[in-house]
């Protein structure tokens, strides 16, 4: 069995996906709030003062502690519906349905978080999403994560656990795609490997591309 590995901001997608989730479920008002409790958490990681699981667990608290599982459900549906069609990108999701018509196994491995990537997952058709999962409690968000972020060393220690657990620790080949620094642990570890559509050379140092949450 051979397998695909997509990061999805900036990679199936345009562009970073979170910002807009929280914008189309908030509202402008309690979005710009937001951002602005988070300010200094998001300016520590952009300056490399903070990781980005500090300052993404801060936004996530802030914009999202005390939602209700429904009310999340029904912003999913709202982007994945309105909003998601036009941040695709093209040729990697021509890329993705030729592995499915190939009969690869593909999954999404991302550091954005499950409360939308699932359901993205599902419509796509992928067999697996990896992604930040957010803690829920009594029927609402408790605005923690559940497990790291995936980002990083983590995107290649949830794959291998994933593939782990199918029996699939030995693909037939391993393919990845991905387009910032936190996708080079999980370049690296395939046989075909591609950053921002382009083949992939295994030098960790190549590449330097700005920080992502």
């Amino acid at each position: 069995m051979e397998v695909a590995a997509f990061d999805f901001d900036g990679t199936l997608t345009r562009r970073d996906t979170l910002l807009p989730y929280l914008q189309r479920g908030l509202g402008w008002p309690r979005f710009v709030g937001a951002l602005l409790l988070s300010g200094p958490w998001l300016a520590a990681f952009a300056l490399r003062l903070m990781s980005n699981h500090r300052a993404k667990a801060r936004l996530l608290s802030v914009a999202l502690a005390g939602r209700s599982d429904e009310e999340i459900a029904r912003w999913t549906a709202a982007f994945v519906q309105d909003d998601l069609p036009a941040q695709w990108q093209p040729d990697m999701l021509a890329r993705l349905r030729r592995h499915q018509q190939l009969g690869h196994c593909c999954v999404i491995v991302s550091a954005s978080p499950g409360i939308y990537l699932h359901e993205v997952g599902r419509v796509l058709g992928v067999q697996g999403v990896l992604c930040t999962e957010l803690a829920s409690r009594d029927g609402a968000l408790t605005g923690e994560m559940a497990t790291p972020n995936c980002h990083g060393q983590e995107k290649v220690r949830r794959l291998q656990d994933w593939l782990l657990a199918r029996g699939l620790q030995k693909p037939l080949a391993l393919h990845a795609y991905g387009d910032s620094s936190g996708d080079v642990p999980l370049l690296n570890l395939a046989d075909y490997a591609h950053y921002q559509g382009q083949p992939w050379v295994r030098k960790p140092s190549a590449h330097r591309a700005a920080p992502r949450a």
